[in-house]
């Protein structure tokens, strides 16, 4: 099901910033490279979100699992100082090189390291602390990436969870599929943790943002 009525969502585009030309070309060579797959990048709506929110913040270090072909990167880089910094989790080695020469394509190539590989093998050696902390990688993971990065999130920092409403199937209280399992249960865990508050936003496939308290 559509979260968000198509025509507000085309309506809510066209009425944010627009999208630098590298990213726009980006977009489309990910439509060619992975036709069936393009729909994990996050475009432009949640792309401009992404970089308002690292702005807002103030951020100048950065974590994101989940790299996919770079497009959210590229975005959070945007909104970075000179000497920003961001570290990029991805397993698969095909997305892992397309990302990065749209990286070297970019003005921000110096910003942005890959670390290619299971995401909690990266997670164990890198450091903190981060000021943003972007989580799009596979669900079932989540929690276990969650756990992983709190502790590295700096005192004001915050995180960003994508894909959290799964098409509106996270509502369905009989459902088997076990990405929407583990997404009901990654949100329920947030939801109820002491140690943070969050919201929950319906933009594209929805999106919590977390911070921690105390």
């Amino acid at each position: 099901m559509d979260i968000t009525d198509p025509a507000l969502e085309r309506y809510a585009m066209e009425h944010s910033a627009p999208e630098p030309p590298n990213l726009v070309e980006l977009a489309a060579a990910t439509r060619t490279f992975s036709p069936d797959m393009h729909v994990m990048m996050v475009g432009r709506l949640e792309g401009r979100f992404l970089r308002m929110l690292v702005a807002a913040v103030g951020a100048r270090s950065v974590l994101e699992i989940g790299t996919f072909t770079g497009y959210s990167a590229l975005s959070m880089a945007e909104a970075l100082p000179p000497d920003g910094r961001i570290v990029t989790c991805e397993i698969d080695a095909d997305h892992a090189a397309m990302a990065r020469r749209a990286f070297d394509a970019s003005p921000y190539a110096a910003r942005i390291e890959i670390r290619l590989g299971p995401a909690l093998d990266s997670l164990r050696t890198v450091d903190g602390p981060f000021d943003f902390v972007f989580i799009d990688a596979d669900k079932v993971g989540y929690q276990a990436y969650y756990e992983a990065v709190l502790p590295k999130l700096a005192p004001r920092g915050l995180i960003a969870v994508d894909n959290v409403l799964q098409g509106g199937h996270v509502i369905e209280t009989t459902t088997t599929n076990a990405n929407v399992r583990a997404i009901q249960a990654f949100n329920d865990h947030v939801a109820a943790d002491p140690r943070v508050e969050c919201v929950m936003v319906p933009i594209r496939d929805g999106v919590t943002l977390i911070r921690r308290i105390g």
